[in-house]
């Protein structure tokens, strides 16, 4: 291909800015790539959805609030139309100054964590102030004084809730049957659970385990009031007794928000060709594309990830450096990306080419027909890195401790006796500055497991523990061997 001129690779480069800092990709029609299996979350059938931190799930709530996203994607799959007719959606989660804060949770947990009734019939009185509009005049009634207390005030709600008797049942009872003779639907979403408590891990699963139970309860008798639960991965694994027998049938009929290769790049493509035209017709010839969507914009059409390599070297070149052996440019994208679990995110993924093309754009390296230099990838993978961490520390308090316990020996890998020493120690000091926060195990060697489990730590053969790229500058932790980072300081573009 023709080499590119400086202006003209300025200019692409300064382009390529998403906004993908924020915790969620920018919200834009035309940033939502269509995954036939996470739209299955849309089904009145599936109650719970199950995914890691920045796989979408925030993403579908917002395509709910989206008619042009519901038309457009209706178009491409007309079974989605079904899903989306006669519908309305309320917030179950986050009730925002409509519900408790932390210190209100954590309270009514102290108080009731013991009696799992308790839990589920608060979920049930926020419920019915939830849905209150669409109550009748004798319900409204009935439950005044529910409907009428504080929402940030649990315990009273939780009372009121209980001198309502029957009525709570019945009422809900009555606006099912309405609903279903107007062949209508009410779905209440339960999103950012994992914001209830940041720093009681034990006294969130107690809170999220009542609205589980709640539901797996009531789903089968509500038919038209129907409950989406959007579970991080982390907590619906880790907590065994969420996937007890109580919710079986849930569990069963779940979509899981999984990324696989070609959707990532499919994502990715769609991203940047629809953040200028001049980046759609620099990228227009390297992979095939479904016909142009008024409201999704450019949707490159893929049928397994190979089909994204073109792409990938156009941008950045076959190899992360002079040659082969620092690694495929069309592999390591993704590879440097994957948690301890093997999986990347997309946020992650844009973030990590908005950032690249931050440095590049102060440092000009890239060359030839390229736009990005494998350096200026490889310094945006840290910052990605840190950002992540960052990130998952206002979701995860403890990963502050964690973070300094861990650079006492900052050069990994470490022998699973080396990181228990690491662990243990201070280990009944608070693991945050801020608050009083505890780790979410009892021990040293069980806090590895979950580690592991979660991502964070990968088990490597022989027996040494590893971090994960997209953990390890965030934590504040090295390695030997990568691609050359390079001198941070030279901005003279180099030909």
């Amino acid at each position: 291909m023709a080499s590119l001129t400086n202006e003209r690779r300025a200019e692409l480069v300064q382009s390529l800015r998403f906004d993908a800092g924020q915790p969620e990709i920018a919200e834009n029609d035309r940033n939502f790539y269509p995954i036939p299996e996470h739209l299955r979350a849309l089904d009145p059938s599936v109650v719970l959805i199950v995914g890691d931190r920045g796989a979408g799930k925030t993403k579908l709530v917002q395509l709910t609030k989206s008619p042009g996203q519901q038309e457009a994607l209706s178009r491409r799959f007309p079974d989605l139309r079904m899903m989306m007719e006669k519908t309305e959606w309320r917030d179950g989660h986050p009730l925002h100054s409509e519900g408790p804060d932390p210190r209100g949770w954590q309270a009514f947990a102290d108080a009731h964590g013991g009696d799992r009734t308790a839990m589920q019939e608060l979920w049930f009185a926020y419920l019915l102030r939830v849905i209150e509009k669409h109550l009748d005049a004798e319900a409204k009634e009935a439950l005044a004084g529910l409907l009428m207390c504080p929402g940030g005030d649990a315990e009273r709600c939780f009372t009121e809730f209980k001198k309502s008797g029957t009525a709570a049942l019945l009422a809900v009872d009555r606006l099912d049957k309405m609903l279903e003779r107007e062949d209508a639907w009410l779905f209440v979403s339960y999103d950012e659970l994992d914001t209830i408590l940041y720093s009681d891990w034990a006294a969130m699963g107690t809170v999220i385990r009542g609205l589980i139970s709640f539901w797996a309860i009531y789903a089968r008798r509500f038919r038209r009031v129907r409950a989406k639960l959007f579970l991080r991965t982390d907590f619906y694994r880790h907590h065994g007794d969420v996937t007890g027998a109580d919710i079986a049938k849930l569990a069963a009929n779940r979509v899981e928000l999984t990324w696989s290769d070609k959707n990532l790049y499919g994502m990715l493509i769609q991203h940047v060709a629809n953040t200028s035209e001049g980046l759609f017709s620099y990228f227009k010839r390297t992979v095939p594309w479904e016909k142009n969507d008024s409201v999704l914009g450019h949707v490159p059409r893929l049928v397994k990830k190979e089909d994204a390599r073109p792409f990938v070297e156009r941008m950045v070149g076959s190899y992360m450096g002079a040659n082969e052996s620092k690694g495929q440019s069309f592999t390591w994208l993704l590879d440097h990306l994957r948690d301890g679990n093997r999986k990347a995110s997309p946020r992650s993924l844009v973030l990590l080419i908005e950032l690249a093309a931050l440095i590049e754009s102060g440092t000009p390296r890239a060359s030839g027909s390229q736009i990005l230099h494998p350096i200026s990838l490889r310094n945006a993978l840290d910052k990605v890195s840190e950002q992540h961490v960052d990130q998952a520390v206002n979701e995860l308090p403890w990963l502050s401790g964690l973070k300094d316990r861990l650079t006492k020996d900052r050069e990994v890998p470490w022998t699973r006796k080396e990181l228990e020493t690491l662990l243990r120690g201070r280990w009944d000091e608070s693991w945050s500055s801020q608050s009083d926060v505890r780790p979410p195990a009892e021990n040293a060697r069980a806090l590895i497991d979950y580690l592991v489990e979660f991502g964070i730590v990968r088990e490597r053969s022989g027996l040494s523990f590893d971090v994960p790229d997209l953990f390890l500058k965030g934590l504040g932790l090295t390695r030997k061997g990568g691609v050359a980072r390079g001198r941070p300081a030279d901005s003279r573009r180099r030909i």
